[in-house]
This record gives C-alpha cells, sequence and structure tokens, in this order.
C-alpha cells in the first residue's frame, strides 16, 4: 500500500503513522497536514529519515493539492484524520473553520479519491456524532443509532459522515466512516484533558472539572484504535460504518481521581466550575461489528490504569516536547484562551 494520511501530524493520525510503519514494512506513508495549531511535525522526527516516509504540507480543501499528491505519490489507499477537533473551541471560538474542514474538507477528500480511483478511504470520525445516551441506562450507540449532534464540533463532523454516504450511495466511492471514543495515549495536544491535566498538577496547579464531573465517556488507547484503522484498510466493507470502543467507560470525576493517585496528589486539587453548553452527559458504543472482523483492545478496562500510568510517564518523561509545542503556538493559543475564558465568565454572570 501507498497510504495517504491527512492529519498526520495530529495525536490520532502520528499513533497511526508510527504503527504503519512499525507493522507493515513494505508499506509507504504520506504524511499531509497543514499544521494547524494541533498538528506538529515532531511527532515524527524519529521517522523523518525513513524512506518509506514522506510529508507534505497542505490543506484539505485545496482539491489541487490532494490530486497532485495522490498522483506524484502513487497513493492507493487514503485515511483521513484532519479536522477540527476541540470542543471549547467549536462553542466559544466559532465553528467557521470547524465546517470548512470537517464538512467541506471531507468533500474534497472523496472528490480526490474518486478522481484517482483509490482503493479504499477510511474516514475517521466520532462517537459525539450520535449525541447523548443518559447516564441511567445501558444503552449503547450502534451502527444504525440515527445521528443527534448537539455541539457544533460533532455537528460538522456528522456532516462530512453524512457526505461520505452521499459519495458511496451515489458514486459508489469506496469509503468507510469510523465512530471512535474518547483517546488517551501519547503525542496528544496539551488542551485535552488528560495531557492539560497532567501538566497542571507538575505545576503544582488545580484542575478543572465541568459541571458535577459525572459525564461519561468510553475510552480508548490510540494504539487500539490504530490497530483496528489498520484492520478497516484491509478488511472493511466500503460503504460500511464501524464503531471504536474499548468498553471502558468512566466519569470524568473518576478519572481526575484516578490521575491525581497516580501523580501523587489529593482531591483538594480538584475545582468544579461552570458547565459547558451542550455537554452530553454519556457516550459509549456497541463495537461488536468490528470485533467480528477480529479486533478486541489490548488495553482493556482492566488495563485502564496500567494504559494512564503509562501515558502520564510518556508526558513527563517528554516536557521538552509540550514546551516546544507551546512555545510554537502560543501566540493563537493565548488568544484563543482570552476568548474562551471571557465566555466561560459570561456565561456564569448569565446563570447567577
Amino acid at each position: 500500500m501507498n497510504i495517504l494520511v491527512t492529519g498526520g501530524a495530529g495525536f490520532i493520525g502520528s499513533n497511526f503513522i508510527h504503527h504503519i510503519l512499525e507493522t507493515h514494512k513494505e508499506y509507504n506513508v504520506v504524511n499531509y497536514d497543514k499544521l494547524t495549531y494541533a498538528g506538529n511535525v515532531e511527532n515524527h522526527t524519529h521517522i523523518e529519515n525513513d524512506p518509506r516516509y514522506t510529508f507534505v504540507q497542505g490543506d484539505i480543501i485545496d482539491l489541487d493539492r490532494l490530486n497532485e499528491t495522490m498522483q506524484k505519490h502513487n497513493i492507493t489507499h487514503v485515511i483521513n484524520f484532519a479536522a477540527e477537533t476541540h470542543v471549547d473551541r467549536s462553542i466559544h471560538g466559532g465553528c467557521k473553520d470547524f465546517v470548512l474542514t470537517n464538512v467541506l474538507g471531507t468533500q474534497m477528500i472523496l472528490d480526490a479519491v474518486k478522481t484517482n480511483n483509490i482503493t479504499k478511504f477510511v474516514n475517521v470520525s466520532t462517537d459525539e456524532v450520535y449525541g447523548s445516551l443518559p447516564l441511567d441506562s445501558d444503552d449503547l450507540f450502534t451502527e444504525n443509532t440515527p445521528v443527534m449532534p448537539n455541539m457544533p464540533y460533532a455537528a460538522a463532523k456528522a456532516g462530512g459522515d453524512l457526505m461520505c454516504n452521499a459519495y458511496f450511495v451515489t458514486h459508489k466511492t469506496p469509503v468507510i466512516v469510523t465512530h471512535c471514543s474518547n483517546n488517551y495515549g501519547p503525542y496528544q495536544f496539551p488542551e485535552k484533558v488528560i495531557p492539560f491535566f497532567v501538566f497542571r498538577l507538575l505545576k503544582g496547579e488545580n484542575v478543572s472539572l465541568y459541571g458535577d464531573g459525572l459525564n461519561v465517556r468510553d475510552w480508548i488507547h490510540v494504539k487500539d484504535h490504530a490497530r483496528a484503522l489498520d484492520l478497516l484498510l484491509h478488511k472493511g466493507v466500503p460503504g460500511d460504518v464501524y464503531n471504536i470502543g474499548a468498553d471502558n467507560e468512566r466519569n470524568n470525576l473518576e478519572i481526575t481521581k484516578m490521575m491525581l493517585d497516580i501523580m501523587g496528589f489529593g482531591e483538594d486539587k480538584i475545582e468544579f466550575v461552570t458547565d459547558r453548553p451542550g455537554h452530553d452527559r454519556r457516550y459509549a458504543v456497541d463495537a461488536s461489528k468490528i470485533e467480528a472482523l477480529g479486533w478486541k483492545p489490548e488495553y482493556t478496562r482492566e488495563k485502564f490504569k496500567e494504559g494512564l500510568e503509562e501515558t502520564i510517564t510518556w508526558y513527563k518523561e517528554n516536557t521538552d516536547w509540550v514546551e516546544m509545542l507551546w512555545e510554537k503556538k502560543k501566540s493563537e493559543m493565548n488568544v484563543f484562551q482570552e476568548e474562551l475564558d471571557r465566555s466561560k465568565e459570561e456565561m456564569a454572570s448569565a446563570t447567577t
């Protein structure tokens, strides 16, 4: 395979590229990334001289650039991680970029896949497109659950997913859509909850939980996610949707307490803050469809604390990576943080 990985400088995309190059010695990978705030070429420093790896800077809404890249590198398979993903940004910072990247960008890739007769295209999406499940139920999202997103980010991802379905039905474009649960592991941008909490605690600062902290997510290790996507590139059926999850439901308060315990802090480090708008209470997916293809998570629910400890250790041992990332992105991040803080203050004032 010659695989085009769009968004391959981000968290999940980086881990996927590492997995492919380690697992399939005969495959070539082209990492196509715009290098927005969450994209980081330093994630691939250890493979930048590998002849099987190529980096191309480009935007997925640039159809000419996509076509040129696919043709130049004889691409056979495409997997799309390129997305605006930060929920708070979609709420407080405006969602134009989310629609452009997650909807229009996906459509541009679909056009390029169709034009260049690509063998298979996997569009990596999220379980958030399904909406929310009640806390007091055992219900799970299945591949047949109606799409009903509650936040701008999730709505934009759902728009891209629906475009994939339309291209498959109309043009027989060989696309697969995946809906994965919350990922954790190395190389995650430090505005996400686990690395964000790690670095606040390392600085002796408190950590903030939205609302009552009881919102539930199914947590999957990013390496297990990469293995699942590898399987779908080989065995997934075009036109199908696959849920990916680890059957590891945890609420945010439980995650936070586990992190505090691992890092040697007490619960006095927890601060509860005003909940964010549209905060879904629970996500949980039924992953039996992909499991039937032979995939199972290696980091099971029973091994979650072990995986969390490994993740925390990785960030503690790679503080230079984080400091370098903050230094490169601090101007943009500081502007957004000011907007975010102001928006939160306005919401808090409106509810009191």
